[in-house]
């Protein structure tokens, strides 16, 4: 983990960025580095842990979630709470 974060933490994220959490949706990704990576952390569950995925697959399930998936996507890869093949043709949760 990058960051320690607390369950208030998370709790006060998923009430200030979020306005939706089923179906997931984040109405802005914040500016400030923790609290983009308790975002991503809250988005990466999104994701099957032990499945691989096309970057069209990872484009539709973060679009879903926000507009800019690929801002989305790429703070996931900068975070290495998801990991790709180095050609970007697969996707996957990164293992702990």
């Amino acid at each position: 983990m990058l960051y320690e974060f607390t369950e208030l933490e998370k709790e006060q994220i998923l009430t200030n960025f979020f306005t939706s959490t089923d179906p997931l949706h984040l109405n802005v990704f914040p500016s400030k580095l923790k609290k983009q990576y308790i975002v991503l952390c809250i988005i990466i569950n999104q994701f099957q842990k032990g499945t691989s995925y096309s970057e069209k697959e990872v484009n539709n399930i973060l679009g879903q979630v926000h507009f800019d998936f690929a801002s989305l996507r790429r703070g996931l890869i900068d975070f290495r709470l998801l990991e790709r093949t180095r050609d970007g043709s697969s996707y996957w949760v990164k293992e702990n």
